[in-house]
């Protein structure tokens, strides 16, 4: 995959929708691509985070440790975002991420993230839009779940 595709497939995510090109294509040359085996683990609950990823192929499974073992609460695929919450709020993975499928990802680290952040407000805007959706899922399923039990 060429820095052009990259930037493509970066331009699709709505947080970098409206960055300059030029500039997308500074930050996929300065990002790392990894390519991830079904079931291998990106990072651990947990852990302090130093990075987010961004999706480029494949499928990445949300598990949150539990008393009966990792339950999956999401699955996330391509153009979409993943560890964003550790680096933003500086505070531990609030979940596991594993490779549902062969994965590609860009990993953004957190300098990274946070100089586009300043250099582009719109981003920081959009990011707070993810992560209010995100949240009003979670919320949702908490809901759901006490219902059930």
């Amino acid at each position: 995959m060429s820095i052009d595709q990259e930037v493509e497939i970066l331009r699709r995510i709505p947080i970098f929708s409206e960055i300059d090109p030029a500039k997308l294509k500074l930050m996929a040359f300065a990002s790392e691509r990894l390519t991830f085996k079904p079931g291998q683990r990106l990072f651990n609950q947990g852990e302090m985070g130093d990075a987010a990823y961004i999706v480029l192929d494949g499928k990445a499974d949300i598990l949150v440790e539990g008393d009966d073992g990792p339950l999956r609460v999401a699955q996330l695929a391509e153009n979409e975002i993943i560890g964003e919450i550790a680096i933003l709020c500086d505070i531990p993975r609030t979940a596991s991420v594993e490779a549902a499928s062969q994965l590609t990802t860009l990993k953004i680290t957190k300098d990274l993230f946070f100089r586009m952040i300043m250099d582009f407000p719109e981003m920081g805007v959009e990011v707070m839009r993810v992560l209010a959706h995100r949240l009003e899922q979670t919320t949702t399923q908490l809901r759901v779940a006490r219902a059930a039990g």
